[in-house]
């Protein structure tokens, strides 16, 4: 924390711009030995300034620099931002020169870690910056804004509030039972805070886990034994020809990827080879890894042919993928029908892909299956990640706990360690309490400039 810190901020490659960023105590008298202009160290905070960098006396590039001082700034440390013109050659010579100035290269997310330890940023908004930076759709995107905003470090605030005052309450009644003047914390009073509680805990952790498929996406693998389909269903969700097709038994024998939105969501598809005994060393790697993708999927689309019996091929699919999120697709629907199949299945479609119209059964059933109609929301506050979440649970079954407690008429010291259990947890979720390993292990997934 007492180095000053440097990385390159924006993606490396051809481009107008590119930006170069310093934190700390140093960050302007380091900037300001490659600037011959003007004095950086004088200049007022948040201003920028043209002029260009020197490595010695070779000039390395035209820029403007943003100089802000701390606390008023991302890391509440002084930051130097250097907008250079784009590219890799010059970047990393501006970079180079700042490290030779004496400048630290920073750790991955070490500006943003800097931010949450400085008291800029709670753990919430620390982790909503990288959800911003990686959304992949426009739900996902406000979602993030809305962390960033503070909505969702409110809200889990706002619990250790009312927790705080139950157990601080528990606290005065325990220790001066003689005074009159206070109001007395009763049992009545804490189950009803405790109920009222674990109602919007248990409402926020089932509504997050939505947000969870809105921010990855839906894993989405297409499995079925060769020619019945696969690749056209695939071109025809993504709406081009993306995978080729054709009437030979095993022309798929790779995955092939593409990505559409429903409803706002994104579905990662992913067509794989079709799955047979076979003697083709290169088919056979084929169909080993579609099997291994069934294991990785969100869901499964099981394809089988409307136009054939079942094959032996197509139960060992079912077996496999009966423990699965999956939809069956009866493929071929506008061909005779040879097919039979339980009627115990689950989730099971027709389709055919003679037009687009085709596949909006298999559609429909996806958004039937993930609520993605009424996933969508205006309200936003949520949490975003397994981290999260777990946390969430963790703290529900406190209350639970303490909710048990209150109902068999335990001792209420007994109530208080469940709160407090509570409240510390919660702690957790915003980064009121962490440990060094839980912190470094969640920023080192940032990239390095952020």
């Amino acid at each position: 924390m007492n180095d000053t810190i440097v990385a390159i901020s924006t993606t490396m490659g051809v481009g107008a711009i590119s930006i170069v960023r310093l934190s700390g105590k140093e960050a302007i008298s380091i900037a300001n030995k490659s600037f011959k202009e003007k004095n950086l160290e004088e200049v007022p905070t948040h201003t920028i300034h043209y002029g260009h960098i020197y490595d010695g006396e070779e000039l390395v590039d035209e820029v403007l620099i943003s100089i802000m001082r701390g606390p008023r700034s991302f890391t509440a440390e002084d930051i130097v931002e250097i907008n250079c013109h784009g590219g890799i050659i010059t970047t990393n010579k501006i970079l180079e020169t700042m490290l030779n100035n004496g400048a630290r290269l920073a750790e991955p997310g070490e500006f943003t870690k800097r931010a949450f330890l400085n008291g800029r940023i709670d753990l919430v908004k620390s982790e909503a910056v990288m959800d911003l930076i990686e959304s992949k759709s426009d739900e996902a995107r406000k979602i993030a804004l809305s962390q960033l905003g503070g909505r969702t470090s409110n809200l889990i605030s706002n619990f250790r509030k009312t927790l705080k005052f139950l157990l601080s309450s528990i606290e005065v009644n325990i220790d001066y039972p003689e005074y009159y003047d206070i109001e007395v914390m009763t049992i009545e009073k804490v189950k009803e805070q405790v109920t009222q509680m674990k109602k919007e805990l248990l409402t926020l952790v089932n509504e997050s886990e939505n947000t969870v498929t809105i921010k990855n996406g839906i894993k989405t693998v297409i499995i079925g034994k060769p020619n019945v389909g696969k690749s056209s269903i695939l071109n025809k969700l993504l709406e081009q020809e993306k995978a080729i097709v054709t009437d030979i038994a095993g022309t798929t024998r790779d995955i092939v990827e593409g990505e559409i939105y429903l409803d706002g969501v994104l579905l990662n598809i992913i067509d794989t080879a079709g799955i047979r005994s076979t003697d083709d060393i290169v088919e056979k790697i084929g169909v080993e890894k579609s099997l291994s993708m069934i294991d990785e999927a969100d869901l499964v689309i099981v394809v089988l042919n409307n136009n054939e019996k079942l094959t032996e091929e197509d139960k060992e699919i079912l077996e496999k993928t009966k423990d699965k999120t999956r939809i069956i697709v009866i493929n071929k629907n506008d061909l005779e029908k040879n097919i039979e199949i339980s009627q115990e299945l689950e989730n099971t479609v027709e389709t055919n892909t003679n037009d687009y119209e085709g596949i909006n059964s298999l559609k429909n059933k996806i958004k039937e299956l993930f609520n993605l109609e009424k996933i969508q929301t205006k309200d936003y506050t949520y949490l975003t990640n397994s981290r999260q979440i777990s946390l969430a649970k963790q703290a529900y079954k406190s209350l639970l706990s303490a909710e048990q407690a209150i109902e068999e008429d335990a001792p209420v010291d007994i109530i208080e360690i469940d709160l407090k259990e509570c409240f510390d947890i919660l702690g957790e979720i915003i980064g009121e309490t962490y440990s060094e390993e839980i912190i470094d292990n969640l920023f080192e997934n940032f990239c390095v400039g952020k």
